[in-house]
């Protein structure tokens, strides 16, 4: 157990610091001058005299070798200090720690949405015994996975707030405010776990432990619930890991275009004003978000089924 969770938290560690270097080398080591980047984008770079533009690179530590900066960026953000943000002149974890009650909020939501609608569909699929049922429920998580998620989110503005004029469309007005951007952001994720536990929940069916549970009377229902369901996770588990990534990048489409504030939005408009330290720091945050809720699953994973962290076992395929 412990060797084992020594390889995930080294792999953690890695996928951080490689985040982090990757961000650095896209946005810092860049042709043109960082300043230059940041401050075109609001119209101010013609405005400065070449004191000032030198004052800002100093302020932004720009005047240092390139390697001296990563050094010291690197050193900087294992204090959780990722600079200041270009727009607001405030730390970038301030930043952060503004936007994120409003992005959990969010993602709970439509987490507790997705896995619902994801079980529920899997199961009522690998449990239908008419064929025309089953096509039907096979049928709605590609289709869940191939629509877009702004022409969901605006097809639920248009209908349950344009029209029937049942929900808000904008902003952050109390629970009735989170719906439409919940399920907005549920369906890809709900499709994409739907997906896989159907699949894996019909692997399941066939094997010969469940049909001889079946030959000696076990109700379909109880096979289901002792046997098939619990054999089934693994697959599962994996994908419900890769949803927190789907979920963050799916909070930049979904708080734009519900006019939300939260990390998503942050980002569109880090991007926009070309808020280079704000940038990387989200990147580095969502980084780590994604990587401690996979160890999360891995080790829920070792105790369902410990066999995979045996040496030389075969590690389920993530989608």
């Amino acid at each position: 157990m412990i060797r084992y969770l020594g390889a995930r938290l080294a792999q953690a560690v890695g996928v951080l610091w490689a985040t982090f270097t990757v961000t650095f080398v896209l946005l810092y080591v860049l042709p043109q001058d960082p300043i230059v980047t940041m401050l075109g984008a609001r119209g101010d770079s013609s405005s400065l005299d070449p004191a000032q533009m030198a004052e800002l690179r100093q302020v932004f530590g720009f005047d240092q070798p390139v390697p001296l900066q990563y050094l010291t960026r690197l050193a900087a953000a294992l204090r959780g200090d990722f600079g200041l943000s270009v727009q607001t002149r405030q730390p970038v974890l301030h930043e952060i720690a503004q936007a994120l009650p409003h992005t959990l909020a969010l993602a709970g939501l439509a987490l507790a949405l997705a896995l619902t609608a994801g079980v529920v569909i899997a199961t009522a699929a690998s449990y239908a015994t008419r064929p025309w049922l089953r096509q039907v429920l096979f049928a709605l998580p590609p289709l869940g996975v191939a629509l877009p998620t702004f022409w969901v989110g605006l097809t639920l503005s248009q209908w349950f707030s344009f029209r029937w004029r049942l929900l808000p469309a904008f902003g952050t007005d109390g629970f009735r405010s989170l719906i439409l951007p919940a399920l907005t952001l549920a369906v890809p994720v709900s499709a994409s776990l739907a997906q896989v536990l159907s699949q894996s929940l019909i692997a399941t069916w066939r094997a010969p432990h469940i049909g001889l549970a079946r030959s000696k009377g076990a109700r379909r229902w109880h096979v289901l619930t002792h046997h098939v369901f619990r054999n089934s996770l693994g697959p599962a588990l994996a994908v419900l890991g890769l949803t927190v990534g789907n979920v963050l990048a799916g909070s930049v489409v979904t708080e734009t275009i519900f006019a939300r504030p939260g990390l998503g939005r942050l980002v569109q408009l880090a991007v926009t004003e070309q808020d280079i330290p704000v940038v990387q720091g989200v990147a580095v945050f969502a980084a780590a978000v994604f990587v401690v809720v996979n160890l999360v699953v891995d080790l829920v994973q070792f105790v369902v089924t410990p066999q995979l962290a045996r040496p030389g076992a075969a590690r389920p395929v993530r989608p």
